[in-house]
């Protein structure tokens, strides 16, 4: 099993089969519009565009699993996303990414790189606090824990790298680079 087995209704509303995307380097990546983390949009696109003419890809999936942070409708979405941080990249339609609802290329995605950790710093030991409240079992499960957790995926469909919130798009750069 791979990615390439699943597929995602798209913002604009058309089932997209994940195997349009064989041969090419994926980030998935679970977004929201009113996140503390929502300006990772802009590093996002700025690796789009820097990439995608070297056969690399962004797939933004919407979530309001967290906080509410992505109440909007696809259209209010899709504005938001074009206007105010210029995205160009496929996005889906909201999805829930964490639990039994979540799609399936999420359940999928958490059973191939699991959760190591939120890092060093002042944000990463705001959100470890905050999900020892919100979630009974604490920080020890696979599951995804907030908006922003990213997903590496190589040509082959293989899960390469799972990127929690705290991690900045702009520093995998490198690593994108070596896939490609």
């Amino acid at each position: 099993m791979s990615v390439y087995d699943f597929s995602y209704m798209s913002i604009e509303g058309k089932l997209v089969a994940m195997s349009e995307y064989q041969g090419k380097v994926l980030l998935i990546v679970n977004t929201a519009s009113k996140c503390g983390f929502t300006p990772q949009y802009k590093g996002l696109e700025e690796l789009y565009r820097r990439y995608k003419k070297d056969g690399f890809t962004v797939i933004g999936f919407p979530c309001n699993q967290f906080g509410e942070q992505e109440p909007g409708s696809e259209g209010e979405i899709a504005g938001f996303c074009a206007v105010r941080y210029g995205v160009d990249f496929p996005l889906s339609k909201k999805v829930d990414v964490r639990g039994d609802d979540a799609h399936p290329l999420f359940k999928y995605l958490v059973t191939q790189r699991g959760f190591e950790g939120l890092g060093s710093g002042l944000k990463a030991a705001a959100l470890s606090a905050m999900f020892k409240k919100i979630y009974k079992d604490g920080c020890n499960d696979n599951q995804i824990k907030w908006n922003f957790t990213k997903f590496l995926i190589d040509k082959n469909g293989t899960v390469v790298n799972r990127y929690e919130p705290t991690v900045k798009p702009q520093t995998i750069a490198s690593v994108i680079e070596k896939l490609l």
